[in-house]
């Protein structure tokens, strides 16, 4: 045995247990033994009851553009102010500044319990190749801690930034896992029809899932933000279900309930997964409304009701598209629980699952992921006892382990001092 973590709670098993990892791989779950006089184990972490979970999935992470907010901040607050600062920051890009500031957000994310991250580096005329291939020597440096998907994303659009197919064409045959597609950036209606034939194409042509941006809007107004429909149909009629993902989806929000139940059905049957970015669609949406301000985020209750494969992410930290963040999955599941008018055990509970396992179907790993025998050792010890409390108190991260070895501790102590002269030692570690 190389690690076993004794007297662990899991958010769904009464009792305690003992998770048993040979190999980087789970070889048994079960019931907690206590303590175990020389244990054979080479390393044993006593639980004390805390809770573990399985490594959180980062599904949508803009690691290229993470941290650029320190050198140019969105001077409109919208998403074309975004794409407008961001393509002049690129321009400066270069291999080593990309990779500092992807380290920086790769090792928060670890330490934040982040176990696999799905990146979106752009590919387009204006930074080349710079970010995937950034990113495809992380995947190999960062191996042992953490899994790194590479999405080829043509952020300026194919049809509106000509090159940039070939740039893709050249990203997937270099390492990229997955393409990636910008539906509504392009000029008119029918070249976003064309881009999301062309990023599909793609996914056939090199086997590999695609992960579009798509109706990135406060409402359907403009078509081009209403393609999640049309994406769905070209799903099904090339037998893609099941491979293919959309982030963001914002305008689905402002369409009525029916209408909204019918096109989430449809995504549902099309095995068409949808990735809400609370973070970054809070904070672009709703920039022209000066009353009644409109806060776009996917109705997650309705993704939940028709049977939609979800998750959620951090998407984008630091930069012109979100302001804010540091990596914690923990901390945008909580934001978006708050604006989705979740709550209770089973909600919450419903929101942990989609940072988890929803996620890890999202990404096309669940037959390697979870707490089971065959199951990776990708795990995290966090610092509470109460499973219904992970996303209310966003507890330290005590414990991440990957495939069977500890890559990340944190150890916190508060000593609370009262007016009196008791004082009580509080140890989330």
């Amino acid at each position: 045995m190389d690690l076993v973590l004794r007297n662990a709670r899991l958010v769904d098993e009464p009792g305690l247990v003992d998770v048993v990892v040979e190999h980087g791989t789970i070889t048994a779950v079960t019931a907690a033994v206590g303590t175990v006089p020389g244990d054979p184990a080479t390393r044993v972490v006593d639980c004390a009851g805390r809770v573990v979970v399985p490594g959180f999935v980062e599904s949508h992470l803009h690691v290229d553009k993470a941290l650029l907010d320190r050198e140019r901040p969105n001077p409109d607050g919208t998403l074309a102010g975004a794409i407008a600062v961001t393509g002049e920051l690129k321009r400066g890009f270069t291999h080593g500044s990309v990779r500092d500031r992807a380290r920086t957000l790769l090792d928060q994310a670890i330490t934040n319990g982040t176990t696999l991250v799905r990146a979106h580096p752009d590919v387009d005329p204006i930074v080349g190749l710079t970010g995937v291939e950034v990113l495809l020597g992380l995947r190999d440096e960062y191996r042992d801690a953490l899994d790194l998907q590479i999405v080829a994303f043509p952020q300026e659009g194919i049809a509106k930034a000509p090159g940039t197919l070939a740039l893709l064409r050249e990203a997937l045959g270099a390492g990229a896992d997955v393409i990636g597609g910008c539906t509504y950036n392009e000029r008119t209606l029918a070249a976003c029809h064309e881009h999301v034939e062309t990023v599909l194409d793609l996914a056939e042509e090199f086997d590999v899932p695609a992960d579009l941006h798509a109706d990135f809007a406060d409402d359907t107004s403009d078509p081009r933000f209403a393609l999640a429909r049309v994406i769905a149909d070209a799903v099904v009629r090339r037998g893609m279900q099941g491979r293919v993902a959309l982030g963001h989806m914002t305008s689905s929000a402002s369409l009525p309930s029916a209408e909204r139940a019918d096109l989430f059905a449809r995504l549902a049957e099309a095995g068409v997964a949808v990735v809400p970015l609370p973070a970054t669609d809070l904070h672009l949406g709703g920039r022209a409304d000066d009353h009644d301000v409109r806060r776009g985020v996917v109705p997650v209750r309705d993704l939940w009701a028709a049977g939609v494969t979800s998750a959620y992410s951090s998407n984008n930290v630091r930069n012109a598209f979100t302001p804010f963040g540091n990596a914690d999955l923990l901390d945008i599941g909580l934001l978006l629980a708050q604006v989705g008018h979740l709550s209770g055990p089973e909600d919450l509970a419903r929101v942990l699952d989609m940072a988890t396992t929803s996620a890890a179907r999202v990404v096309g790993i669940a037959e390697t992921y979870g707490i089971r025998p065959g199951a990776d050792a990708d795990l995290v010890l966090l610092s509470t006892t109460d499973p219904a409390g992970v996303l209310l108190d966003r507890p330290d991260r005590a414990h991440v382990v990957k495939r069977g070895r500890v890559v990340a501790e944190t150890t916190r102590t508060t000593v609370l001092t009262t007016g009196t002269t008791r004082s009580k030692e509080l140890s989330n570690a």
